[in-house]
């Protein structure tokens, strides 16, 4: 039997996490509206319907909100699990985290942070490395050593994995994270991605397939 207060205790835990979610989620509708200089303390506490006092117990200012936004994002797509088994069959892992990826980069909702974060990197560089890092530059590092692994097996002849990796999750992208981050597009239905990335498997295959 649970003893009341780590109960009490567990609910507090839970408003507060939830509290903490809904002014990320005001910050972020903010940023993207009005941008990082005009988007203001009050403005943010409007949109994420609670006081300023609230506010300032979680965010001590924007910048600080900024960097919880990234993290967020960074945690977020850190859930994703693509299945790089270094034994695992070239052509089906290639479409299998092709089709993860571009999931992942298109979700809906998901643009709204890429595109905040592209939007203050300027301004914050420490922090547009660390989301660089700890996402982008932690996936192409995964998908090398695969590729790594698939040339000592004899499958694949690629001088430079990391280069490789780098050009097959951009040709993933093609035609379809753009225009999503633009907001010139919904994101891509799943025949959409299947039709890219079989297309980038392809082209993937025939320059690096060892023959």
């Amino acid at each position: 039997m649970s003893h009341p207060q780590h109960a009490a205790l567990s609910i507090v835990g839970e408003e507060d996490s939830a509290k903490r979610r809904q002014i990320l989620d005001g910050a972020r509708a903010v940023f993207m509206d009005l941008g990082f200089d005009g988007g203001s303390m009050g403005e943010i506490a409007r949109a994420a319907g609670v006081s300023k006092g609230t506010l300032y117990v979680y965010f001590t200012d924007k910048n600080a909100l900024f960097e919880a936004i990234v993290e967020q994002e960074v945690l977020e797509q850190g859930k994703s699990a693509f299945n790089f088994d270094p034994t695992r069959d070239t052509e089906i892992t290639l479409k299998e985290f092709g089709t993860a990826y571009i999931q992942l980069l298109c979700r809906p909702g998901g643009g709204s942070s890429t595109r905040t974060v592209m939007a203050i990197a300027e301004r914050m560089p420490e922090v547009g490395q660390r989301f660089y890092n700890n996402v982008v530059a932690l996936t192409i590092g995964r998908l090398a050593a695969y590729l790594e692994a698939r040339v000592t097996a004899g499958d694949l002849a690629i001088d430079d994995c990391s280069l490789a990796a780098s050009q097959f999750m951009m040709c993933c992208q093609a035609s379809l994270f753009m225009p999503f981050i633009f907001q010139a597009a919904p994101a891509p239905s799943p025949e959409q991605i299947a039709e890219v990335v079989n297309s980038a498997t392809r082209m993937f295959l025939a320059a690096y397939w060892r023959r």
